[in-house]
């Protein structure tokens, strides 16, 4: 386990992984973590700012943490912005483990495809895990007064909630990306460096035709053709499950090289001397040869299939709206006026894809130093 002690004495991949366990846990939890439904508007609450926490009243008198119903006002014609009314008769006072809204703990709901097209795809939502029913909510106000703790959108929608619950597809995209593409890259170098010959000729050719196209344009080509009646998570699930097929062909191109050095192995040698069925071979004893490389290069990987869905939704090809993703969030940066008057409505989204996208390439170049045999920390 020296590989293990290795990872743990690097500082930067002990802080990438728990960064992303943070991330992950509370992705997964978002019901409970998040303190407001995603899709439910407040009532005159449209671009409200962080919400402002107070611990003593109007007479100086201290009473805790609390808050205040606040609502939008007129526009202040000299600034351009609202004021904000704010009903300091009725103070909230702010706790953890709330009752709120029911919710179902760890659900799983996904769109799965029961016909296979381009122009006519069909989907069916089916519940494949029940859930934990539930009200309690890590925190939150008991009494009229709301807590936004980044502000609310456009919509009048908490933004903390819709970071929380858009993160599971931002940070799971990555993951659904590499679990069908990194397999059949293993299988189809495998096979072409195994077996040589005109097999590998053509399966490295078909390999250097798909590394020529350039996957952004691919995606928003994509994107473009497919029918309008698909939901958000269809839709992208269908993108991913397209570009999954094609991101293959630079890890099945290094695999191959791999396996060209280790069919030559005394193991395989001796594998095949007692009769062992090719395709045995490669899985059993070839394969797990390269699961360094593998494992390394699956991490480095997944910022790409997230930055890929923040670009989508960001041009508005991707997750679409009232369907929050970290990507269409940061949508709004295309617009002047948010930029300078809601500025608590880009920084966040923005923030997260950057840690996340660090995280993940700091516990590679982590996972890098200890596995990788040549590494000068051996």
């Amino acid at each position: 386990m020296n590989w293990w002690q290795r990872l743990k004495n690097n500082l930067l991949a002990r802080l990438g992984a728990v960064l992303l366990l943070v991330f992950y846990i509370a992705v997964l939890g978002a019901e409970f973590i998040a303190p407001y439904d995603p899709y439910e508007s407040q009532l005159d609450g449209a671009l409200l700012p962080p919400t402002q926490i107070y611990w003593s009243n109007q007479q100086g008198q201290f009473q805790g943490p609390h808050v205040y119903p606040t609502t939008q006002g007129p526009v202040d014609l000299a600034t351009g912005q609202r004021e904000l009314i704010i009903d300091r008769t009725q103070p909230s006072r702010l706790s953890l483990f709330v009752p709120g809204d029911p919710y179902r703990l760890f659900r799983l709901v996904l769109p799965l495809p029961t016909r296979f097209s381009l122009t006519q795809p069909k989907f069916e939502e089916r519940e494949i895990v029940p859930g934990i029913k539930g009200n309690i909510h890590l925190f939150g106000t008991q009494g009229k007064g709301k807590y936004n703790l980044l502000g609310t959108d456009e919509q009048a929608r908490d933004q903390l909630s819709r970071l929380i619950y858009g993160g599971r597809i931002s940070l799971s995209i990555g993951l659904v990306g590499i679990a069908l593409s990194f397999p059949l890259g293993m299988i189809v170098g495998g096979i072409s460096g195994y077996f040589g010959g005109w097999l590998d000729s053509v399966l490295m050719r078909l390999v250097e035709v798909l590394m020529t196209i350039p996957t952004i344009y691919l995606l928003v080509a994509l994107a473009a053709v497919l029918p309008p009646g698909l939901s958000s998570a269809q839709r992208f699930l269908l993108i991913i499950l397209i570009t999954s097929f094609v991101s293959w062909a630079g890890l099945a191109r290094v695999i191959r090289g791999q396996v060209l050095s280790i069919k030559e192995r005394e193991f395989v040698q001796a594998a095949r001397a007692m009769g062992g069925k090719p395709l045995y071979i490669i899985v059993r004893h070839v394969l797990p040869q390269t699961a360094t490389y593998v494992i390394i290069s699956a991490t480095l990987s997944i910022p790409s299939f997230i930055v890929a869905e923040s670009v989508l939704s960001l041009i508005g090809l991707g997750i679409q709206q009232p369907d929050p993703s970290w990507g269409n969030m940061l949508s709004l940066a295309t617009n002047a006026s948010i930029l300078v008057l809601q500025p608590w409505l880009i920084w966040p989204p923005a923030l997260l894809i950057i840690l996340t996208v660090l995280a993940f390439n700091l516990l590679g170049d982590g996972l890098r130093d200890a596995l990788d045999p040549r590494s000068l920390q051996r």
